[in-house]
């Protein structure tokens, strides 16, 4: 599976066409790549936590100047055990500022890569550091750039499996010849049991409209889709699936977890958004569990009259193709997501993915 490069986001399923058909055919990809996966790696920071946090305040500046403040983490499972979410919240002398990790497993490289949403930049996630655990510490490692500069960026978990698991984040600015370490939390667990982190004291309230309110929750799906699009197709595939939805950044983001029953195997997703107060714009991505190392780039729109549009653009062989996503029908119980293409520009567009949402009474409205 690690060989095959699938687009990783719901839209680029459609494009793999056949691709996608072959690979789905072996079995349940995410029980074989739990197979792979090193037992439990996250299974120590499921829950909620007290975080007592130290940063430097200038990095690679030869600065000493060491901020400290408390905060609050909590933690999913998600992908069945291939990948989690957390939601941090962190209480500093300018207010309280809000993040959201994301984590999804490579069986193909035997590596956990983790990416960092920051609430105050929510447009774009920071580049991936990519790594594994070893007894009871975990080393991951990444590329980034810091004031126009490429740097090496270093995680370090230590003492998970103690009563303070410590975190450390280092960069370099030569290669990995030296490292500085910038920001450092040390754990302290709450509860077991997660739970979205509510808006703490002196939190501004009202970040963000409570568009997503509506799919907190459990839910069953089912599923229609063209198995290819722009080719005139009628060729429709039907599944069934389920999706659990929980809020994230006090209400300026949120996720879901998804499962796909596809005709030909079982496939795992994790949806997350965030929320742009200066655009008054939502960005959603899309992680697919068979193609786990990327992140492909958001839609973005917003909530209109109770129908949320949102668009992007991808290149197909050398042309330009539009997707445009709206949810719609929304209500206590239902909800009705639309999946469409468009090859000229957005003069005409063809529905090519309908999913119909039933709040899933039976295990809980509560996710």
């Amino acid at each position: 599976m690690g060989k095959v490069d699938f687009d990783t986001t719901r839209r680029g399923l459609l494009k793999q066409g056949g691709m996608l058909t072959a690979a789905l055919a072996l079995p349940d990809v995410a029980r074989a790549a739990s197979a792979a996966r090193p037992n439990d790696d996250w299974a120590w920071l499921v829950g909620a936590w007290n975080v007592e946090n130290r940063k430097l305040r200038e990095r690679l500046t030869g600065n000493s100047d060491w901020l400290e403040f408390p905060g609050k983490s909590a933690l999913w499972l998600t992908m069945g055990g291939l990948g989690t979410i957390d939601d941090n919240a962190f209480v500093m002398k300018d207010g309280v500022y809000r993040a959201a990790g994301i984590r999804a497993w490579d069986p193909a490289t035997g590596t956990w890569a983790i990416w960092w949403l920051d609430g105050r930049a929510p447009t774009a996630i920071d580049p991936p550091v990519r790594g594994r655990f070893r007894g009871d510490e975990g080393v991951f490692l990444g590329a980034d750039t810091l004031r126009g500069h490429p740097i090496d960026v270093r995680f370090h978990w230590q003492g998970i499996h103690g009563p303070r698991p410590h975190w450390q984040q280092s960069f370099s600015p030569d290669g990995g010849k030296s490292w500085e370490m910038n920001f450092e939390n040390f754990f302290s667990r709450t509860s077991t049991t997660p739970a979205p982190v509510p808006r703490l004291p002196g939190e501004a309230a009202g970040v963000a409209p409570a568009d997503w309110e509506f799919l907190v929750g459990r839910w069953r799906v089912r599923h229609r889709r063209l198995a290819k699009r722009l080719v005139g197709g009628q060729d429709w595939q039907t599944f069934d699936g389920t999706l659990v939805n929980r809020p994230l950044m006090a209400g300026a983001g949120n996720f879901s977890d998804n499962v796909m029953n596809f005709p030909a195997g079982t496939a795992r997703s994790v949806g997350l958004r965030a929320y742009d107060p200066a655009r008054a714009l939502w960005s959603s991505w899309f992680l697919d569990g068979r193609s786990p190392r990327d992140i492909a780039p958001p839609l973005t729109g917003r909530f209109e009259g109770g129908v949320g549009t949102f668009h992007s653009a991808e290149m197909i062989d050398g042309k330009t193709v539009l997707t445009r996503v709206q949810w719609s029908g929304i209500g206590p119980n239902t909800a009705r997501w639309e999946q469409s293409a468009s090859a000229d520009g957005g003069a005409t567009w063809e529905v090519n993915w309908v999913s119909e949402f039933q709040r899933d009474h039976a295990t809980g409205s509560e996710a």
